[in-house]
């Protein structure tokens, strides 16, 4: 991953600006009490670096990379670029972002911005390569960082620059046509039309709602300016070090970028993550957030930028880790495929914003609890050396597209309570209870590796798109499909029939999947509507688990549809209300595959369409299999010689683990064969292939 660190990577983010030099030496013999290997440098020193336009300040940056390379310490060497200094901000006020309702936002925070600012990108790009000729040959070097978290406080911005670079945009988008913009924007529809670009405005505030086809096109837009702010300084550094690589710390799985168009840029994937600890399923999230990770970069190893080490500062209750979440959670990274635990920060802050947040080097210094925290994961992770570069294999995929995800969310739909977010973690959930390990994919990616392919929402899809999931089951495969699927095309457009019949819904994923919508039934907040499943003997086996007691009957919330059947049979009907007796969920047979339909939000209830789906058709490693449902996470990364396989206990009792541990197999924690892992605790097998 990175070739100058060896093993798994460890450190955080270091801002020595915020620290007398004299601090400096005892933070870098500190580090290498801990573990650390690596640190993030730079991420906010713009004001250090350069203060003012024509002034540059390298000399303290010269002493503190010289330090950390005598200490056999990496630097991840950022570009500082995301917080522009005073003397910028009021030199070019300009470059300050604005909102949708015209209000200009301030200096005093950060990523204070316009993404389309020719000045802020040059300006940007001048310091990127001022940093870059002078320490691309030094030997701390590892990693390039581009900017941070972008994204997170500027998504957009709706000033006069902006607005001039959305028409560039849009002029390349529908090839200087304005007709096809008014086709693309629906814009006969209260008298949208224009006749010249020159017309079109972002999205402001407006009177009513806003054209949703202008919408969908700002949102790619937006992701599309800050992209070409993070290409901009990604060229002048493969210019001048084309061998280092190249970063961006993602913030999860965020709706506001096309995380698929910018990991193709990134030489590394790397993403900032911060469970609540005080959310008992927030492991689950985290899960699902790291098994992206590793898919945006093509299954390969990936890196943890930033977590907490224990607390942070901006929840309305800022609860702490203890010491075993602060384990268990920063190994579970690493079983799902990162090779690195950075965090934010190394030490804690003594003033500014973040000054209440946790740092791996807490306010009390080595007599806290939260060092012994740090001295005793940086033990663990240099254990664990040899997992690093090894990889996950999968064989269920879930489609992920963010155009379907901005068009979803959009106003005026049938329910505004839909949420994608939402919609894939309750289906999630429920594989990562039987630790299935999950690949995210695009709606173009190829399938044919896959056993089962989930989507559990695909509001937008194209007429290719539909073809290719169709041929997917045709050939074998076995697809799931959540509700309102399938019902408009790139265009954000109704998919329309080819004869006057008409279309219906669920458009192009008709026929693969044998139903045909007629309506939808948006269920009112708080009410539910109860789902009976049939007793089919198929049915009944895959939802066999262990025994938990009388569980609530099935039941949808949120959202249900009058769904007929063409191909497909029901195996779930609606058991009350106005949609009773008729199919709730269904499975059609399709050439050699098989398609599932579940027009309901079901929640955790749709483990009883996932195990049908899913528990047939993929082979589980045994350990994962025995010890689904106990609350012990199961993912196994392997090598060319070894599988390793992490164990974690998000439960508080102690899991036995009998017979199931394979022959051979040593704990790498402990160097022993395990009997058991111990509650809120881990254990990595590593065994012979």
């Amino acid at each position: 991953m990175i070739t100058r660190v060896e093993g798994l990577l460890y450190g955080a983010d270091y801002n020595p600006e915020q620290w007398p030099e004299s601090v400096w030496k005892q933070d870098a013999n500190l580090m290498r009490d801990a573990g650390v290997n690596m640190v993030t440098v730079g991420v906010f020193s713009w004001a250090r670096l350069q203060p003012a336009e024509d002034e540059w300040d390298f000399e303290w940056l010269d002493r503190l990379m010289d330090l950390f390379h005598s200490s056999g310490i990496a630097v991840d060497l950022a570009t500082a670029t995301a917080s522009p200094p005073a003397w910028f901000v009021r030199q070019y006020p300009e470059t300050l972002p604005v909102t949708a309702d015209g209000v200009r936002l301030e200096f005093g925070s950060r990523q204070h911005y316009c993404p389309s600012s020719p000045i802020y990108r040059a300006a940007a790009t001048r310091l990127a390569r001022a940093i870059a000729e002078r320490y691309g040959e030094h030997p701390a070097l590892a990693l390039w960082h581009i900017h941070n978290e972008y994204g997170d406080h500027i998504t957009e911005c709706f000033c006069d620059v902006s607005a001039e670079d959305f028409r560039r945009w849009l002029r390349e988008r529908y090839g200087q046509d304005v007709e096809q913009l008014n086709f693309a924007w629906g814009a006969e529809f209260w008298s949208q039309r224009y006749s010249d670009f020159s017309q079109i405005e972002p999205p402001r505030r407006a009177p009513g709602p806003v054209n949703p086809g202008q919408l969908l096109d700002w949102r790619r837009f937006s992701s599309d300016a800050l992209l070409a702010c993070f290409l901009d300084e990604r060229a002048v550094l493969k210019e001048v070090t084309p061998e280092v690589p190249v970063t961006t710390n993602f913030m999860s799985m965020m709706k506001d970028l096309d995380y698929w168009k910018w990991a193709a840029h990134e030489d590394l994937v790397s993403d900032d993550a911060y469970p609540d600890p005080a959310d008992p399923s927030a492991h689950v999230l985290a899960a699902m957030n790291y098994d992206l990770m590793r898919s945006l970069g093509g299954g390969r190893p990936w890196l943890l930028m930033e977590q907490a080490p224990s607390a942070v500062s901006w929840r309305a209750v800022n609860v702490p880790k203890t010491p075993d979440q602060k384990r268990l959670w920063s190994l579970q990274t690493v079983a799902r495929g990162a090779d690195g635990v950075m965090h934010f920060q190394w030490r804690a802050s003594r003033a500014g914003a973040e000054k209440f947040h946790s740092a791996l080097l807490p306010h009390g210094g080595t007599g806290s609890r939260g060092w012994r925290d740090t001295v005793r994961l940086g033990e663990d992770l240099g254990k664990l050396a040899e997992v690093a570069g090894s990889r996950i294999e999968s064989a269920v995929a879930i489609v992920l597209d963010w155009n379907s995800w901005w068009a979803l969310e959009a106003e005026d739909h049938p329910s505004a309570r839909v949420r994608l977010k939402e919609q894939i973690l309750s289906w999630y959930s429920v594989l990562h209870r039987w630790n299935h390990v999950v690949d995210f994919v695009p709606p173009d990616a190829d399938l044919a590796g896959y056993k089962v392919v989930l989507v559990p929402n695909l509001y937008a899809v194209s007429t290719e798109d539909a073809a290719r999931l169709t041929d997917y089951v045709y050939g074998g495969g076995y697809l799931a499909v959540g509700f309102f699927s399938g019902i408009v095309d790139e265009l954000d457009h109704i998919h329309q029939g080819t004869d006057a019949a008409g279309g219906g819904y669920p458009g192009p994923l008709k026929e693969v999947l044998g139903v045909a919508v007629d309506e939808w039934w948006p269920i009112p907040d708080g009410e539910t509507v109860e789902v009976s499943f049939t007793a089919d003997e198929e049915t009944a086996k895959a939802a066999r688990k262990p025994d938990r007691g009388q569980q609530p009957k099935p039941a949808a919330r949120r959202w249900s549809e009058w769904l007929g059947t063409t191909t497909a049979r029901a195996v779930a009907n609606y058991a009350e209300g106005p949609l009773k007796g008729r199919p709730a969920v269904t499975r059609n047979e399709f050439g050699a595959g098989r398609a599932w339909y579940v027009s309901c939000d079901l929640g955790s209830d749709v483990e009883k369409v996932l195990g049908e789906a899913v528990r047939p058709a993929v082979v589980w490693p045994s350990l994962a299999s025995t010890l689904a449902w106990s609350g012990v996470e199961v993912v196994c990364r392997s090598s060319e010689t070894h599988l390793y396989y992490f164990l974690l206990n998000h439960g508080d009792t102690s899991v036995d683990l009998g017979s199931s541990v394979p022959f051979g197999a040593v704990n790498l924690l402990t160097g022993s064969r395990p009997t058991h892992v111990a509650a809120n605790s881990v254990v990595v097998l590593k065994v012979e292939r």
